[in-house]
């Protein structure tokens, strides 16, 4: 289970996996079940450039701006259809997250995540998450560059 990748993934740190009894699957339900703002959730989405998979980490609220999207990539916003999302990244819909990922996934993090101190992404299933300050965040996922590809509600 690709919840044990990412508890092993965070073995020898001290960042804690944590898990609830009640789904996380969604930015309202982990907001709910974390007992935080939902704009604090670090949603990881599943997007294509060339045919290679890449994750863009965003504050829960964010929207995909398509217009930055083009601009930073170069190439339409194409998001992985929902069934293929474990097979291209080795987490599936409502676990997917910046860690234990696939070798040839590149993660992005976008500016929308500074508003936070600390934020929650998933961790492998749709019943977990790890909370992280934004330096964590950036150790912990290996990620390319930050990007702005968002736009939040007015």
């Amino acid at each position: 289970m690709a919840v044990d990748l990412v508890k092993d993934f965070f073995q020898d740190t001290d960042v804690d996996v944590i898990e609830i009894p009640e789904s996380s699957a969604t930015v309202a339900l982990a907001a709910q079940a974390l007992k935080t703002e939902p704009d604090q959730i670090a949603k990881t989405l599943s997007y294509l450039v060339n045919d290679q998979p890449i994750l863009i980490v965003m504050a829960g609220e964010a929207r995909t701006d398509n217009r930055k999207y083009k601009d930073t990539f170069h190439k339409k916003a194409k998001m992985i259809p929902f069934d293929q999302v474990e097979d291209y990244i080795g987490h599936a819909p409502g676990g997917v997250c910046p860690f234990a990922v696939k070798d040839n996934v590149k993660v992005y993090l976008d500016q929308s995540l500074k508003r936070h101190e600390t934020v929650f992404p998933a961790a492998g299933s749709e019943n977990s998450a790890v909370k992280l300050t934004i330096p964590q965040l950036e150790k912990y996922s290996g990620y390319e560059a930050w990007v702005d590809v968002t736009k939040t509600a007015e």
